[in-house]
């Protein structure tokens, strides 16, 4: 006799069936045993029907810790289904850059419409905020922040964040200021705490300052916090005034984001404004769509480049079993390259500057796996064809790959030089201006070599 085995039910389950029930105590109980960032990730996995009604059936604090840990995107398509007045509290509960975040995605008239009913001090700081570039790190920020006074004693500095801890979104990492603003030093709140009471918060005071202007890429605030391991990264002006501050937990959303844009690009798929569950088919189409044209188009070269040794394939039928494997080393060879340079130029590893000692580098690197690979076409070519024509593919094959490698490596810098995101260099990409190139080279020196007309 068979037993079936049950699974427990996941929590996206439970939560399915306490909102079919209506059970409101039972629902309450839920969420209180559950931190919100699990019902956030639950409620993902449910129809967007369910996400109103569970809002709707919680009061607003529970609701509002719901609603921060959603992703982004779904808290746009979420707060365009509510009405005006609870969209309105779940902005005002939210962090002031989760809700500039937010507000960026809606329309520009639902987002006026929110904003004016908030209150005029969180008016005023969102529209700050949103008044810097999309990916900006001033735009990332939170203004929510508490400062000391070098000037003070250590008990008076505690007794001001004391005062201001509801205000402030982190007092792990303290920063000290001038009466102007301007940034002057930082110290650890273990700092203060080991300090004695009558101490001046200028004994503590660590003066190697790491910021960031709030107009600079927020791609560059995320690799300052991994790269000096901080906390916390201060934003200031033009003029070192401290404007807000950057957290881990902004930055890790920041390398999500950019990592997955990167995924997209080098998949050539235009950026996706929505997760995979929610996209619709017809936007998946869109974003797809575009590239596979634009490739299709490369590739008709590839056709006209074999048209063009039409003589050379009659002559030598040998030469069209070899082709696909040339083309696709030197394409994979490309791509290879591309992708290490892509990678090591989002993370900082190198500059360009770099390019000259890379380029040497990737030379030799590029030669001894031509070679490898032309001396294993070339047995192949022998088994199959003749001494001639394992020359002459052997001769294609490593400068097909030779070529691959160096287009691969040099393109992410040639786009970086333009101000473009190097992802755009995807493997399709590479593998298609290769395959066009690749032809031209393999059958041209076929051509010379074995003497075709």
């Amino acid at each position: 006799m068979n037993t079936v085995v049950q699974e427990d039910p996941t929590l996206a389950d439970v939560l399915r069936e306490t909102l079919d029930q209506g059970d409101a105590d039972r629902l309450r109980e839920l969420v209180d045993a559950h931190a919100g960032q699990d019902i956030a990730h639950a409620l993902t996995k449910l129809p967007r029907q369910q996400w109103q009604r569970l809002l709707e059936r919680l009061d607003h604090e529970h609701a509002a810790d719901i609603y921060a840990h959603l992703p982004t995107e779904q808290q746009t398509l979420l707060l365009e289904e509510l009405e005006h007045d609870q969209a309105t509290r779940l902005i005002g509960q939210l962090s002031y850059d989760d809700a500039a975040a937010v507000l960026h995605e809606l329309e520009d008239e639902h987002a006026g419409t929110i904003l004016s009913a908030l209150p005029e001090d969180d008016q005023r700081v969102l529209n700050a905020l949103l008044a810097y570039p999309e990916e900006s790190a001033g735009r990332i920020m939170t203004p929510e922040y508490a400062t000391v006074r070098p000037e003070w004693t250590v008990e008076e500095a505690l007794d001001h964040l004391r005062e201001h801890s509801d205000i402030a979104e982190t007092v792990n990492t303290i920063f000290a200021v001038s009466p102007g603003g301007q940034l002057l030093g930082w110290a650890r709140l273990k700092d203060l705490l080991l300090s004695r009471p009558r101490a001046r918060v200028e004994t503590v005071l660590r003066m190697d300052i790491i910021s960031i202007e709030a107009h600079e890429d927020q791609e560059e605030a995320a690799r300052r916090i991994s790269h000096y391991d901080l906390d916390v990264l201060p934003v200031v002006d033009e003029h070192g005034a401290i404007l807000g501050i950057i957290t881990v937990d902004d930055v890790l959303d920041i390398i999500r984001d950019e990592t997955t844009e990167d995924f997209h690009r080098m998949a050539a798929v235009s950026d996706l404004p929505l997760s995979m569950r929610e996209a619709s088919m017809r936007l998946l189409y869109r974003k797809r769509v575009g590239w596979l044209v634009i490739l299709v188009a490369v590739n008709i070269l590839s056709g006209a480049a074999i048209a063009f040794f039409e003589a050379s394939i009659e002559a030598v039928v040998a030469l069209v079993f070899f082709l696909p494997m040339v083309i696709a080393t030197g394409g994979n060879a490309g791509a290879q390259a591309s992708t290490l340079m892509v990678r090591a130029l989002a993370t900082g590893d190198i500059q360009m500057r770099d390019w000259l000692r890379l380029g040497t580098k990737e030379v030799l690197v590029a030669t001894a796996l031509g070679f490898a690979m032309a001396a294993a076409i070339w047995l192949a070519g022998n088994w199959l064809g003749d001494f001639a024509v394992a020359n002459a593919i052997a001769i294609a094959m490593f400068l097909v790959v030779l070529f691959g490698s160096m287009f691969g490596m040099t393109l992410p810098f040639i786009l970086t030089r333009l101000e473009l995101d190097p992802a755009t260099a995807s493997a399709p990409l590479i593998t298609s201006v290769v395959d066009v190139i690749g032809i031209i080279i393999y059958f041209g020196v076929a051509t010379a070599i074995l003497q075709l007309h």
